[in-house]
Formats: C-alpha cells, structure tokens, sequence
C-alpha cells in the first residue's frame, strides 16, 4: 500500500497535476500511511510534508459537530428543541421567496422552529452564495460581506425553504458553532482546545494560526481555466475574527486531523483511551439524522471557487450529525454507511467504521472538487484499500 501510494502521490506532483499534497491513513489502532509530496507553495522551496498547515476549511464542521454533541451530552444543548432558546437570532430567520420587480427581497415567516438537528444535518434551510445565486444576491443587495470575513453580518442571510424540508448546503454550522459558545460561555476555539484537541494531541490545529504553524504553512493555489496553477499568499481566514467560523475556519494538518479520524473509529476514544465522546454518541452522530432528504449535487454559482460538486453520483447520500453518509458501497472500497466530507481547498477525509479504516487528504487548489486533485484522491483511497 505504501509503495503505491507514493508512486502515485509523487507521479502526480511531477506531473503538475497538484503543486504538493499530503495524505494520511489510519486503522483504530494507528497511522498506517503517511506521505508529503511536492511544495508548500510553487516557485518556493519549502516542501510539502506530513506536518504542513492547511487551511481545513469545511472539514472544520464535523470538529463542530462534535463540541455541539459534547453539549448535548452534558445536557447544555438539544437536538430537537428550538434554538432559539439558545440562539434568538435563529427565532427571526425568514425564507426567501425571490425578488420583486425592483431587486427587493420578498420575505415570510418560517413554518417551524429551526433546531441544532437541522444546523447539523444542512436541513435547516441556509445555504451558501457559492452554490446558491439566490444567497449572492441577497447578499449583493443586502451589502452582506462573504463568509470567510467571518465578519457577524454573514449570518443574516434568509432561509431557502422551511426548516426540516431538504437538505442544502450552508452556514447552518456557524450556527451550530454559536450555539456551542452560548452554553459555555467560551470561545469556540477554547472549547475545542480544552475538549478536543487538547484530549486527542492536536497540536497544530485551531483557528488562530500560531507562529509554528505558520512556518509549515502551504498556500492556496487557483486553477485558471487553462488549468495552471497560480498561487495566492493573500488568502487567509481572519486572525481578529468577529466570529470564530465554526463551518471552516480550522487550520489544521493532515496527521492531526487522522486523530479525529481515529477518535470516530474507536467509538470517542483518543489514542490515550481517554473519552472524547461516548460510545452512543458517536453511533448517533454516524447514523442518517435528515429523514427521507437526500444530498444533491451542488452546482456551482461561482466557477473561481468551486466547480458543481457532488461525491460518488449515483450513491445515495445523507447526512448524520455533522457528517455525509454514503448508502452504497463506493467504487473505492468505502462501505456503505461511512463518514466523510471535505475542505473548499481541495482537503477531503473518510471514515469507515465498518472496515475500520479512514484517511485525510490535503492539497491546497481552488476552485473546488478541482479537476486533477478531487480524483487523485479518490484513487489514494483506493489504494488504502489495495484497489
């Protein structure tokens, strides 16, 4: 598996299909694989390594996920009672009808309460302007600034159907995030700090990117449309933020976040034996919690940042508390019924609780589900499976 992998990492730097990609694999009891290949950012020498920065972005949501279902554990959080009581805020979302002839939005009242079950499930009717031109121009209109200003007038953009009707990607995380930090009087990066990343040795994970971190940081690159890649040392989540962005703003790396890969596999362990989760909890989190919703393919409303972007299509997807399930066993050897999501930046993880098995996958390249690299790491996945 080792040697495969890295012929096909490194085949794939030389090429120029990816400037450097690292990736990651573990079983329950430890790493089986891990490989860094090619640069930290082209036209630089520093190279690509198992310990490089990334920006995690949206896989920053199942971390999330996991602080709000610590709350629920100890009994702070519900995942079925309004959040309004949490969060007022969520009490006076409005869904968007359309506009009216002279670009105005028109607005009604939602027909049920939004709750911590629908932030994390993207039921709740919140989507992102990336996907949705609704959201876009809402937000034009609105002179609301995009998410990763991470500024606190990003979240006031309208629902996009009633809470509970379908799933739609969106800043339903956020939320989530700010949920967690009603009930504990903290900031989100100081719960994650004390309850998970403290427990599990995750070292170099947070959303304020310490001077260490920075020197193993990469860089994103943009795909033009004639396919090469530029790099962009301006694109950085703010470090004096209004809100620490619970939906993406971790940096993190590809080894840290196999430990929260491995905590899943072993039923909310660390590799100490400590209890990050309970063994229900984590059984719960991985299980479809939408109903008969389904996820659908996201098409692009904005081509610079992501192409249209669905996983394994023709699987039937859903989603439990803070991850995406696959119904059918992927063409790589993922089980059905295993965990996974992604990062904007070409940053993609799996957890397969089944075969207990699981993997990251870092490169740093927009737009998303890029051409070159969404595939390679499909195949690093098949080769953890020796397909």
């Amino acid at each position: 598996m080792k040697a495969a992998a890295d012929k096909l990492l490194k085949d794939a730097v030389a090429k120029g299909d990816v400037p450097g990609v690292v990736a990651t694999a573990t079983d329950a009891k430890g790493t089986t694989y891990e490989g860094g290949f090619g640069k930290r950012m082209l036209g630089e020498a520093a190279d690509m390594t198992p310990d490089t920065v990334v920006w995690i972005a949206s896989m920053t949501k199942a971390v999330t996920g996991a602080a709000a279902m610590q709350q629920v554990e100890r009994g702070k959080l519900s995942l079925d009672a309004p959040a309004k009581e949490v969060l007022p805020a969520l009490g006076k979302a409005e869904v968007l009808e359309g506009f009216d002839a002279g670009g105005k939005p028109r607005m009604r009242k939602a027909k049920r309460d939004i709750t911590l079950r629908h932030l994390l499930t993207h039921t709740a009717g919140f989507g992102y302007d990336i996907w949705s031109p609704e959201v876009g121009k809402y937000m034009e209109v609105n002179g609301i600034p995009g998410i990763i200003s991470c500024q606190d007038k990003v979240l006031t953009t309208p629902l996009l159907f009633d809470p509970g009707e379908r799933w739609f990607y969106g800043i339903n995380i956020d939320f989530a995030g700010k949920m967690v930090e009603a009930v504990s009087g903290q900031k989100l990066g100081k719960v994650m700090q004390e309850n998970i990343f403290g427990p599990l040795g995750m070292t170099s994970t947070a959303f304020r990117i310490t001077d260490d971190m920075r020197k193993r940081m990469a860089r994103i690159h943009h795909r033009g449309p004639d396919g090469a890649l530029t790099p962009d040392p301006t694109i950085e989540i703010p470090q004096e933020p209004e809100f620490e962005m619970g939906g993406g703003g971790l940096y993190s790396t590809a080894g840290d976040y196999l430990k929260f890969v491995r905590m899943m596999l072993n039923q909310g362990k660390s590799d100490k034996g400590e209890a990050v989760l309970k063994p229900a909890t984590v059984a719960e989190m991985s299980k479809n919690a939408m109903g008969e919703s389904k996820v659908c393919l996201l098409k692009t409303a904005a081509p610079p940042f992501s192409n249209d972007a669905e996983f394994f299509p023709g699987i039937d997807k859903q989603w439990g508390l803070s991850f995406m399930i696959n119904n059918a066993e992927a063409p790589t050897g993922r089980s059905a019924g295993s965990l996974a999501w992604a990062g904007l930046a070409n940053t993609y993880y799996w957890i397969d609780q089944k075969k207990g098995v699981g993997g990251v996958y870092a490169t740093q390249i927009l737009p998303f589900a890029d051409v070159k690299s969404l595939p390679l790491f499909y195949a690093f996945e098949s080769a953890v499976y020796g397909r």
